[in-house]
């Protein structure tokens, strides 16, 4: 699967998969823990422990959702023991029924809206492709997304009218995100520094870091070249048509 890769701007050259990726190295949100309240620890770390299993979506939707998720929320810049489950945490959102309390005009319930999405997916690879999804290329499952994304779905028209297509794009994305967010190694790759509570944050003035904060080292994301994202970034544009030595497989 091709995959973006991170890749370090002065060397130019790939970086990783990494065990723990993003510009704050040797930065653990956990080892912090001892400093949070026994309910917020325990809740934390059941995100590291065990995904729950998955009971709403079927075998088949699960590993087609995992497949999008891979296009909306790559994470080939981490090693596979430490890729954080999205697909598991979505499952177990719309098997306990949890909303966000609210419902857009139009939209189906948010487990009717997914069921119609991932199906309406599957009949365009068909329509457009003449294949399933999961047979496509990267580059065709992306001119798919991409076209879900743009509101001009290219095809299963007699499903997009049950629901607006914007509206489960939406719906998929901040799916996506708040899981990813939600987890401690996403916290270690953004650099934050977990729970405030009781500690609280004390330098709250100028930007500096926490004493038990890292300083920051940033790299550069190289999308594929079949991917359709990012081509308005004129620094990963650049690198695209340029890419690392190694990265494309003819260098």
């Amino acid at each position: 699967m091709n995959q973006p890769i991170p890749y370090d701007p002065e060397s130019n050259q790939p970086i990783g998969p990494l065990e723990q990726p993003g510009y704050y190295p040797g930065f653990r949100t956990l080892d912090q823990q001892s400093f949070w309240d026994a309910a917020t620890r325990r809740t934390v770390l059941q995100r590291v422990g065990e995904a729950p299993s998955v009971q709403f979506f079927s075998a088949r939707e699960a590993e087609l959702l995992e497949i999008i998720c891979d296009h909306v929320l790559p994470q080939s810049d981490r090693v596979h023991d430490r890729h954080i489950p999205i697909v598991p945490f979505i499952d177990e959102r719309l098997y306990t029924g949890r909303t966000p309390g609210y419902r857009h005009e139009g939209m189906p319930a948010d487990g009717d809206a997914y069921k119609l999405g991932l199906g309406a997916i599957e009949q365009m690879a068909a329509e457009i492709f003449h294949q399933s999804f999961f047979d496509l290329e990267w580059s065709k499952q992306e001119e798919i997304l991409k076209s879900i994304h743009d509101g001009k779905p290219a095809g299963a028209l007699e499903i997009w009218e049950r629901m607006p297509v914007e509206r489960f794009w939406v719906l998929l994305v901040q799916d996506c995100v708040e899981v990813y967010y939600a987890h401690p190694w996403a916290w270690d790759e953004i650099g934050f520094g977990g729970p405030a509570y009781p500690r609280a944050y004390v330098r709250l003035e100028n930007g500096e870091p926490e004493p038990w904060e890292v300083e920051e080292q940033r790299y550069t994301w190289a999308g594929p070249p079949e991917a359709l994202s990012d081509l308005a970034d004129p620094e990963v544009a650049a690198h695209r048509h340029h890419p690392a030595v190694g990265q494309s497989g003819t260098h």
